[in-house]
């Protein structure tokens, strides 16, 4: 899986307690630096001598792009330092408001609702294709405002692109797919603006500055991208370990406890397995390792969920744990916008699944397999019966 293969969170709690800060070979052949513990990487996601702008690629992979598409995905809050990425998350929050999330709870309900209708049958059902993936593409494409008949193409786009290096060979023409689109899009909402996300951004001012045209397109590629996988990646990884762990029913039991069992979800099985790469602008110094100026730093979310230096038995699924400092979506400036929409749609995912489904359980000889991100951590696939 990305850089490692296997035990993914036995190799990087070796690095946490051998090396926690480790040269480790990146895709294009440099040397960069990660970083496992949960300090460190705190530390690191807010520290401004590590900066993130012109890093496109999430881990020094970089796909061979025409300087129209390279532009068009390079200007967005993710990719950006302050004070452009003040100037530019003030400008997108003034459309991606709570009110505007809280009125897609009833989208995601039926949503949910309608996937779990077809999973209430008999036979082996995949809880990742049949539900993981296609509830969170329908909100975003619902808050965006994509057309129902286009969204099979961007969702495929979105998965060679997330893969990164693991697709590399289609990397460029996902990428070329996407920003086209998007800019059709665009196009399509400027003239007739609607109710949706674009349509909003397309008309956003603040004291008379607006989204630039790549910066709107580059803002929608990357809400497209972080708006479905990563939620996916945590419907996907919380229900196997509810499953796995015997607790679906017990969850089922007690619905209050639902915010906790998805923070533990979200510490223990992280949906990001690595923050995008910064990029240390002076010589800095982590641990006892100084990392020399260029140098490129990778920060581990997963590992530093499973730090026990703050997490008392990081390696127990522990539903209801009261004190939950993980950083599955990042610390600093560039903490996640989407996490409140995030929460909603699981907390309404497994709400439905919890109370349609109580008989769900793994089917017979059900074996993990992870899909192979730099970047991402979710499962393949996640096959149970439902009845």
């Amino acid at each position: 899986m990305g850089f490692f293969h296997g035990d993914v969170h036995g190799q990087l709690a070796d690095y946490r307690v051998r090396r926690p800060v480790a040269p480790l070979r990146l895709p294009d052949g440099r040397t960069g630096w990660l970083l496992t513990r949960h300090d460190d990487v705190r530390r690191a996601l807010a520290d401004p001598r590590l900066v993130k702008d012109g890093l496109v690629s999430p881990l020094g992979f970089r796909p061979q792009l025409p300087p129209d598409i390279y532009a068009a995905t390079a200007q967005n809050m993710l990719t950006v330092d302050p004070p452009n990425h003040t100037r530019l998350r003030r400008l997108i929050q003034g459309a991606f408001t709570q009110r505007r999330i809280a009125l897609l709870a009833p989208t995601i309900t039926a949503t949910a609702d309608r996937l779990i209708d077809a999973l209430d049958t008999p036979g082996k059902h995949d809880l990742i294709e049949e539900f993981a993936f296609p509830l969170p593409i329908t909100v975003i494409s619902e808050l965006l405002g994509v057309p129902v008949d286009d969204r099979g193409d961007f969702t495929e786009w979105a998965s060679v692109i997330v893969a990164g290096p693991n697709r590399g060979a289609e990397l460029p023409g996902a990428v070329v797919g996407m920003i086209g689109f998007i800019r059709e899009l665009v196009d399509a909402k400027r003239k007739q603006p609607e109710g949706d996300l674009i349509s909003a951004l397309t008309a956003t001012t603040d004291q008379d500055d607006q989204l630039t045209e790549d910066e709107l397109v580059s803002t929608v590629y990357l809400l497209i991208l972080a708006g479905y996988d990563t939620t996916a990646n945590l419907i996907g990884n919380g229900a196997w370990l509810l499953l796995r762990d015997r607790t679906w029913s017990e969850a089922q039991a007690d619905p209050d406890r639902l915010p906790k069992i998805v923070e533990e979800m979200l510490r223990y099985e992280s949906p990001v397995q690595m923050g995008t790469h910064r990029m240390a602008t002076e010589d800095v110094n982590y641990g006892d390792q100084l990392i020399p100026a260029g140098s490129t730093v990778l920060l581990s979310l997963l590992s530093a969920n499973r730090d026990d230096r703050v997490h008392a038995q990081p390696e127990v699924f522990e539903p209801g744990r009261a004190a939950n400092a993980h950083l599955a979506f990042g610390h600093g400036v560039h903490h996640c916008l989407g996490a409140p929409l995030a929460r909603l749609e699981a907390r309404i995912a497994f709400t439905g699944l919890l109370s349609r489904l109580p008989e769900t359980r793994l089917a017979d000889g059900f074996v993990p397999r992870w899909r192979p991100s730099a970047l991402m951590h979710g499962l393949k696939d996640l096959v149970v019966t439902t009845r």
